[in-house]
């Protein structure tokens, strides 16, 4: 099973309620509260394109990056028209490899909780090294008490040709909330079934800051709202 081969093409309209401006006035408060310059900034694990379009409509250059080249080609469709659209780039944001260093980097939609620990560690080690000195580093993450709450639940999405049901089950030995998504698309007359595995992480604030602080950020601050703590670290001046 796969993660986002099959969802990639319904994506967007299964998540339709995704509030994609209120995150980049967040991003943009931010910018502003420091002061900048921001002008280059890095969409990790982009998905299909949604934030960098948005930021790329406020006039930002944007270089963007997810594992998935399903969702990579929905991504690039959807920012085609754009004067100057992102870079895509399809890397793990575990090997994540730039060709210089942003202004800044954000990571949209609790895209850490997808990140085992080791992969979080690598991620964050490497990521210091492509964002310049004093940039910002923002995200959000489910609370490990959202995802054990929510273990057990079933949830249905659906639109006119596609119909996803998905069941999330939470994993004490792994500390992470394990679901498998099935989904019913139409083609024509036919109905088409596809399944597919998520696994979300579930990483404390306290954990995470821990990790940050050791491999070179700083001001590690945590926001709760909506449902999502909204995390925002300083990559620290000094060389480790």
């Amino acid at each position: 099973m796969s993660s986002y081969e099959s969802l990639a093409p319904f994506y967007d309209r299964l998540t339709c309620d995704v509030d994609y401006i209120g995150f980049a006035d967040r991003y943009e408060t931010a910018f502003l509260s420091d002061g900048g310059p921001f002008h280059l900034l890095l969409d990790l694990c982009c998905g299909t394109g949604s934030m960098s379009l948005e930021m790329s409509r406020r006039g930002y250059e944007l270089i963007a990056v997810d594992a998935s080249e399903d969702m990579l080609m929905e991504a690039r469709e959807k920012c085609a028209s754009l004067p100057v659209p992102p870079l895509f780039l399809q890397q793990d944001a575990a090997k994540l490899d730039l060709y210089g260093t942003v202004d800044a980097a954000f990571c949209s939609l609790e895209g850490i909780n997808y990140l085992a620990p080791a992969q979080l560690t690598e991620m964050i080690s490497r990521l210091r090294n492509f964002i310049r000195p004093h940039g910002l580093f923002l995200f959000d993450i489910r609370s490990p008490e959202y995802l054990k709450h929510i273990d057990g639940s079933t949830s249905i999405d659906e639109d006119e040709d596609v119909f996803c049901v998905w069941r999330a089950d939470f994993d004490p030995e792994e500390n992470a909330l394990i679901y498998g998504m099935d989904l019913f698309s139409r083609k024509g007359k036919l109905w088409t079934r596809s399944r597919e595995e998520h696994v979300e992480y579930a990483h404390s604030p306290a954990f995470l800051k821990s990790l940050f602080l050791q491999y070179g950020f700083e001001d590690f601050t945590v926001i709760s709202a909506d449902e999502r703590l909204y995390i925002q670290v300083r990559r620290c001046e000094y060389s480790l």
